[in-house]
């Protein structure tokens, strides 16, 4: 019998050095990631801890014209000899409001029995013992409270830095800030898809389609998924591709940008979207057919099926994807799969010819978005509203356009402003 050869302690430990790298290379990321979010959440405390006292203070010297401003030019002189320029009247303004647009951030501070009326080294002792519960055992508490579904829009989420929430006071609606704040926490966005997201004015893409039950539920509960015009949006805005409006853009060119840049595509088409192929080849007798993108939507079970179009949509193009989806649905479709969807994306099309082409299959398994090279204006959202409800609700259209017109308005004050002057000019 051989014997089998003798491994030395030399040998051992270099067999076993890839799984020990492995094993702390774990540990190190998972610190590196908590100690990342235990800042971030420290810095939004810290932030709304100030705003608060600055509005405490105010609210003592409210009878005194300009208490306010003089308030803030002198805390910031001093601030700033201690802290340096992070703390200036712009920021501690910002840090007011945020407390003000956000009174229930942390609700066990503002119940807390220790208030303002206290003196100083007990005032002090409150903050340092918040400021450590966070770092200590709040972040693990609020950690648990969100994968619990406890978290409500309004109070802190480690999933949110100081950027998120900066972002966010940037948005005059309520409802649609709350969408925001729902939807960044839910889908871990970061800061700048977050931007991304309001300056493409999604919530008021996804709110055209809703009654106004589901307006109240988008705004409440974010973007619920229960059928599929649901992950459905008009326009779908691909500015990210950087491509020029032209009329000699070809759809391979398009579809390759696509490709490209694939994760900001699936971000904006929403939640549950993942990509299958691209070019997809369908056999028949010998002949020929490419689907352009195939996707998979893992909350509706079913394929996706998308179409590009760099004119005009025609009646052949909505009989094409008619045929590419009777083909999935009959050859690809396997069981636990919902009935494949359909979608073009076309830069125009006749609202008239899509409802008489597609009838009632159009609201059931085919549909068709515009899309735009640009980010929205107001003015073009509206000239969407105006064109969807001309076909919706002709009888009381005019008075819906200008009730939801105002909204968008106030969703992106910035471009309603620029909007005014150019019809100013």
């Amino acid at each position: 019998m051989t014997a089998k050869p003798k491994v030395t302690k030399s040998k051992k430990a270099a067999l076993d050095t890839p799984i020990l790298f492995d094993r702390v290379r774990d540990i190190l990321e998972s610190a590196r990631s908590n100690i990342a979010r235990t800042v971030n959440t420290t810095q939004v405390m810290a932030n709304w801890l100030i705003g608060r006292e600055i509005v405490e203070e105010e609210q003592q010297g409210k009878r005194r014209a300009g208490y306010g401003a003089e308030l803030l030019r002198e805390l910031a002189a001093r601030l700033k000899a201690d802290f340096g320029s992070g703390y200036g009247v712009d920021n501690l303004e910002l840090f007011r409001r945020f407390y003000l647009e956000y009174p229930q951030l942390l609700p066990e501070v503002n119940s807390d029995a220790v208030r303002r009326k206290s003196d100083q080294s007990e005032n002090s002792e409150m903050v340092r013992r918040n400021l450590g519960t966070s770092v200590n055992g709040k972040a693990v508490h609020i950690t648990n409270a969100v994968r619990a579904k406890s978290w409500q829009p309004g109070e802190l989420n480690h999933n949110l830095s100081w950027t998120h929430y900066r972002t966010l006071l940037r948005v005059n609606r309520a409802e649609a800030r709350t969408f925001y704040e729902i939807e960044a926490a839910g889908n871990a966005w970061s800061a700048r898809e977050m931007e991304r997201q309001i300056v493409s004015l999604l919530f008021d893409r996804l709110a055209k389609s809703k009654d106004k039950k589901g307006l109240m539920r988008l705004a409440v509960h974010g973007q619920e998924v229960a059928q599929p015009i649901d992950v459905l949006k008009d326009p779908v805005v691909l500015e990210f591709l950087d491509l020029p409006e032209s009329p000699r853009l070809v759809e391979s060119k398009l579809e390759q940008a696509l490709i490209g840049n694939l994760e900001t595509f699936l971000l904006e088409l929403g939640k549950g979207f993942a990509f299958v192929s691209r070019q997809e080849r369908i056999t028949l007798d010998g002949d020929h057919f490419y689907i352009d993108l195939v996707f998979y939507h893992t909350v509706l079970k079913c394929f996706v099926l998308i179409d590009l179009k760099v004119g005009k949509l025609t009646h052949a193009d909505l009989g094409q994807i008619q045929f590419y989806v009777n083909y999935y649905d009959r050859e690809r479709r396997t069981e636990g799969d919902n009935p494949t969807l359909g979608l073009i994306l076309c830069p125009d099309k006749n609202d008239a010819v899509v409802q008489y082409t597609l009838g009632e299959q159009q609201e059931r398994n085919i549909f068709t978005s515009r899309y735009q090279l640009h980010l929205p204006t107001v003015e073009e959202l509206e000239s969407e509203l105006r064109r969807e409800l001309r076909y919706l609700v002709p009888a009381t259209g005019k008075a819906t356009v200008k009730k939801v017109s105002t909204a968008a308005t106030k969703a992106a004050p910035g471009k309603s402003k620029k909007t005014k002057e150019k019809k100013s000019k």
